[in-house]
């Protein structure tokens, strides 16, 4: 059966509207300077000069925000730091996450739709609120250490802190990891297993060799689902972290809503963008081996 054109076109045209044009619009920005007008940037496209007016505008746009942000060290320390907290947030998500996903493919139908319902719930929940609800919980008179007095311990000084921000993104996207990873062990075959263990594999060498070589799919995706856009948080770091978390996010809002630097937020998000889009090409090189 031939594939209709509108119906192939339309994952294109999707791409261009949506991703590629403002792409495209916040890469031209990147290459702009700031001016004290409105808006904040030059240079201006002005279609009524014809090619006079491109070619002007083609001949101001520059990289000397580039060149700035690589010799501010508040930007290079705040892209350093989104990593760090990024890889240390998805090393937790998957050592909690794993397990998780894994004791839920071994369940009944009936405990595991229970308990996957249990891990969407808090989609059903504000973003906000949900973070909000880590600052009581968080707050030096709040629910935590109200539970360690009682206990005659504490009290803990974690709102406002790095430690806040891990404890944030590990319980943000906690889902973002245990649902691809746990949609993959569900359709494993028990019978590789079985396998394995008439072959003389304990229980534990079984798990490594064949349950967890077969799982790198869910894994990886589950990776990318979370370090991406933890990278990128802002939400987070500005409700739980103190006043030295420095993140990109927070970097992009106070330059652009703040300073009103549009230009040099959107070489940021353009350099942020170009080191996310290595563990993209990455996996999807290595989806194309297995496939292969």
């Amino acid at each position: 059966m031939k594939r209709s054109w509108p119906a192939g076109a339309a994952p294109f045209a999707w791409l261009l509207v949506f991703f590629a044009l403002p792409f495209f619009l916040v890469a031209k920005l990147s290459l702009s300077h700031a001016v004290l007008a409105i808006p904040p940037y030059a240079p201006r496209l002005d279609l009524s000069r014809g090619a006079a007016g491109l070619i002007g505008f083609v001949r101001e746009l520059n990289f000397a925000t580039y060149t700035r942000l690589a010799a501010d060290r508040l930007y290079l320390l705040a892209y350093l730091s989104s990593l760090k907290f990024a890889a240390i947030g998805t090393a937790i998500l998957l050592a909690i996450g794993y397990p998780m996903a894994y004791g839920m493919s071994r369940y009944g139908a009936f405990a595991r739709q229970t308990l996957l319902i249990a891990v969407i719930v808090p989609f059903w929940t504000s973003f906000l609120i949900r973070i909000y609800a880590w600052i009581a919980i968080l707050n030096p008179t709040g629910l935590l250490n109200q539970v360690l007095a009682a206990f005659h311990l504490g009290p803990l000084n974690l709102l406002n802190s790095q430690t806040a921000v891990i404890i944030g993104l590990v319980y943000a996207y906690l889902p973002f990891m245990v649902l691809p990873i746990y949609a993959v062990l569900d359709r494993q075959d028990e019978s590789l297993i079985e396998a394995a263990q008439d072959l003389g594999c304990t229980p534990t060498q079984a798990f490594w060799r064949v349950t967890f070589p077969l799982s790198w799919p869910g894994v990886a995706a589950g990776a990318l689902l979370c370090f991406i856009p933890m990278v990128g948080e802002f939400v987070i770091p500005d409700l739980l972290g103190g006043s030295d978390t420095l993140m990109l996010g927070r970097t992009l809002w106070t330059e652009f809503f703040a300073d009103r630097d549009w230009p040099a937020a959107c070489a940021v998000a353009v350099v942020l963008l170009g080191t996310l889009a290595v563990p993209i090409a990455l996996f999807q090189r290595q989806q194309a081996k297995v496939l292969s």
